[in-house]
């Protein structure tokens, strides 16, 4: 039994969930802070419950906004360097990186509707 769990935990890292794919602690300076258009990190993990409930809601905003900010997930259980070096100490938090700095945070589980209205200067 702990081998297929094993097994499972490794495919779910490497590959993307829906519209999101997964970003690491060694490749988020170059798909994150490099990046030429805004980007969505969701810091989440798989035991969080507020996690879980905005990951199909983040999944719906990438299918329709993909174009304009790029989505990505970082498991903070497995990813803890650069978490910690933005000081996020709850999750969900869902950050926009443009031009390699923070310029939007979010806290915690919202509804579609204002996870829109957060996100409405990055996809106008």
């Amino acid at each position: 039994m702990t081998t297929s769990i094993r097994a499972s935990k490794q495919s779910r890292k490497e590959t993307s969930v829906g519209n999101i794919s997964a970003v690491t602690d060694a490749e988020f300076e170059a798909q994150v802070l490099k990046s030429d258009k805004p980007v969505l990190v969701d810091f989440w993990a798989e035991w969080c419950g507020p996690c879980r409930q905005v990951a199909p809601i983040l999944d719906e905003i990438a299918g329709e906004y993909g174009d304009k900010i790029t989505f990505l997930k970082m498991n903070v259980d497995e990813n803890p360097v650069t978490p910690s070096s933005y000081r996020v100490t709850g999750i969900p938090t869902i950050n926009v990186y443009q031009d390699g700095e923070v310029v939007r945070s979010i806290v915690g589980a919202r509804p579609k509707a204002a996870l829109l209205k957060e996100l409405e200067a990055f996809t106008a």
